[in-house]
């Protein structure tokens, strides 16, 4: 989307836009952006959903770093291996290259050698394709040495984020924390942005001594957007379109999802779409589109639930209940919520944490995805507003 095109709701949901869309995260921002112009790597870590994506996208896409650096960005959340993040490191690669012309993209297809054989052309431009399969991927670590190669060789500055970066430490090959630390520790044309929301793992990554990353990287830990910066652009767009919304509301909403960057902007949507010019919101209309939101759900929570063993699901409808748990293991929590014993409720709590199903932070235990604890919370405790 042109940068200058207008979008019909404010309240941006699927990724990036532009800055006029963009709340706050001035102090990120900054921080960011003179790391990366300063050679610095960067680790950031936050909540799933909090706008890690869209504070990197925000800041890639500001004219002094468009400008001067190539950017990479690559999810590696739904990898399993290390030849999957080959994969798709060469294909963004790729992709972000191929706008620039032939004599760019020829030379990173000169540099791959190892997957020159799974290259295709495209019959119509005789360009080279990155239209192969992870299968086709026979030598990874050596494609991987490969695709560093062509980083320091660019002719630009290369920077490459790395989401869900914590993904690394489940692969089953041996030592891939010190391969990738040992190509990345010898560059010198790029630089890195790892990002993650599993904090007690990122944080064993980079910040224990017996790690190879151990204090590479600079932390930047993503907090909820303050309420005051959150208030002045939400009451802006509706303000802009004529449609009422009071401060109260705001603050509701904000408490209810303590702020999370994704929860806020898709009721945002929603109650955005749903006011006409002139019409102000109340608390009916509020509770209504929640439950909009969580009945459209309904299917995959349903499933969610059917997943888990009948230990994990006593735990996970009593935290629900809560909202935020604490001291589960206790007399007191087991019993106030019937469970069975202090032994099964810490295996239950061990397996709903591997499943992210649940977090925890600072011995508070709540679910992660904020809609579906709504949903538990109606379904099986004895809510009937959300707020």
């Amino acid at each position: 989307m042109a940068a200058n095109e207008k979008i019909k709701n404010p309240f941006i949901i699927g990724g990036y836009i532009s800055n006029e869309y963009f709340c706050d995260r001035e102090n990120e921002t900054n921080e960011l952006i003179s790391s990366i112009l300063n050679g610095r790597n960067t680790v950031i870590v936050s909540p799933r959903r909090m706008g890690k994506t869209g504070l990197i996208e925000h800041c890639f896409a500001k004219n002094k770093i468009r400008k001067d650096y190539y950017t990479f960005f690559i999810d590696i959340y739904a990898t399993g291996t290390i030849k999957e993040l080959v994969y798709l490191l060469g294909k963004q690669i790729f992709d972000t290259l191929k706008p620039k012309g032939k004599k760019i993209i020829g030379h990173f297809f000169s540099t791959i050698a190892s997957l020159r054989t799974a290259f295709k052309l495209d019959p119509l431009t005789g360009l080279p394709l990155f239209d192969i399969g992870i299968g086709e991927i026979k030598q990874p670590l050596l494609s991987l040495e490969e695709i560093f190669t062509y980083l320091e060789s660019a002719n630009k500055r290369c920077i490459v984020a790395i989401d869900e970066f914590q993904k690394i430490a489940c692969y089953p090959e041996k030592n891939v924390e010190a391969i990738l630390r040992t190509h990345i520790q010898k560059c010198k044309n790029t630089n890195f942005i790892f990002s993650g929301s599993h904090r007690h793992i990122i944080h064993n990554i980079f910040f224990s001594a017996s790690k190879p990353f151990y204090q590479s990287a600079m932390l930047l830990n993503l907090e909820p957007i303050a309420y005051t910066s959150y208030l002045e652009f939400i009451k802006k767009f509706f303000k802009k379109a004529g449609k009422n919304i009071s401060e109260e509301h705001i603050r509701m909403l904000y408490t209810l999802f303590e702020g999370h960057t994704w929860y806020m902007q898709v009721i945002l949507n929603r109650l955005y779409e749903h006011l006409d010019c002139g019409d102000e919101m109340t608390g009916a209309v509020v509770n209504y589109l929640l439950n909009t939101i969580v009945e459209t759900n309904k299917t995959v929570y349903q499933g969610m639930v059917a997943m888990l063993s009948e230990r994990q699901k006593e735990m996970l409808f009593a935290i629900g209940k809560e909202g935020k748990a604490t001291e589960i293991t206790s007399t007191a929590f087991i019993k106030k919520h019937g469970l069975f014993s202090p032994s099964s409720a810490q295996s239950a709590i061990r397996q709903l944490l591997e499943k992210e199903f649940i977090t925890k932070k600072d011995g508070v235990y709540q679910i992660y995805d904020r809609f579906f604890s709504l949903w538990i919370a109606k379904t099986y405790g004895t809510k009937s507003r959300y707020i």
